[in-house]
């Protein structure tokens, strides 16, 4: 059977958030947090694959003990297992310490639970936005690596490879590859189910498994948390809204419409975004 690892973060509610002037960080008091969505994409993927091929489903997620809640979520839609990796010594990592903590994790889930053949992540995260902890851990687990999937054509359980489609700038790649693999996912691949009520009602009793910095005894202290964290912000900012004026062009029929249009652009905008002057346009 198979064994498929699902890598989820809680994240701030990207409608809410908001950014501290003076630390350059995320303002996370008061702000609603909720499973990332591109994770829970690659979780939706692992339960089809389940449901073809048979497949045993672990969660694990690096983040507070509120974290939890996002993990309760991944069980009452189907997975098996949750592991949260939670110790105040995790806090503040950027993507290379949190790609050594999750490696770490996902070596620990296959001694422990049972060797991994597929891990998922999410292409990228809403806080974080870079896209990079899913190859950091496929590089550190030395796992091929397949990003921005948007659809997994198959596997073959003898031949132990998969075949999926990558969604590039310029088209779409079919890849085929062996397995064990990572994979980034794409919001395109699925459409996220809802949790039955059975699951629900496990997952309000279920208690994921906890590792801190303790259950690691091979863990280098200096590769984690802001010790281990090289990444430095600069600067942030907010984009200033734009104004955009509006006008009217009113007229019944739609080749008048069109017309009217058309008139105004060559007056206006035309002229403005090519730097043309009256005497040429004449």
């Amino acid at each position: 059977m198979l064994h498929i690892v699902v890598c989820v973060k809680q994240v701030p509610d990207s409608r809410e958030i908001r950014i501290d002037p003076k630390t350059n960080t995320l303002i996370r008091q008061g702000v609603p947090a909720i499973a990332n969505f591109y994770d829970m994409h690659g979780l939706e993927e692992a339960l089809r694959i389940k449901e073809q091929y048979g497949a045993r489903i672990t969660v694990v997620c690096m983040g507070p003990p509120p974290a939890e809640k996002s993990l309760k979520q991944c069980i009452s839609l189907g997975a098996d297992e949750a592991v949260l990796v939670t110790d105040r010594g995790f806090a503040g990592a950027d993507t290379l310490a949190t790609s050594y903590v999750l490696g770490l994790t996902i070596a620990k889930v296959a001694a422990e639970i049972g060797p991994v053949d597929i891990v998922f992540c999410g292409k990228q995260t809403l806080d974080g936005d870079t896209g990079q902890v899913g190859p950091g851990i496929a590089c550190r687990l030395d796992l091929e690596q397949l990003t921005y999937v948007y659809k997994v054509e198959g596997i073959d359980l003898e031949t132990r490879r998969i075949t999926v489609h990558r969604l590039l700038e310029d088209g779409v790649e079919v890849v085929q590859t062996s397995m064990p693999v990572l994979i980034t996912a794409l919001k395109e691949m699925n459409k996220v189910r809802r949790a039955p009520m059975p699951g629900m009602l496990r997952a309000a009793t279920y208690k994921p498994i906890i590792w801190t910095t303790a259950d690691f005894p091979g863990l280098e202290r200096a590769k984690i948390g802001l010790k281990g964290s090289p990444t430095i912000v600069s600067k942030t900012w907010v984009p200033e809204q734009k104004q955009v004026n509006t006008e009217m062009l009113p007229n019944e029929s739609a080749t008048g419409a069109a017309t009217a249009l058309l008139e105004k652009l060559w007056q206006t905008e035309l002229p403005q975004r090519f730097g043309w002057t009256a005497q040429e346009e004449a």
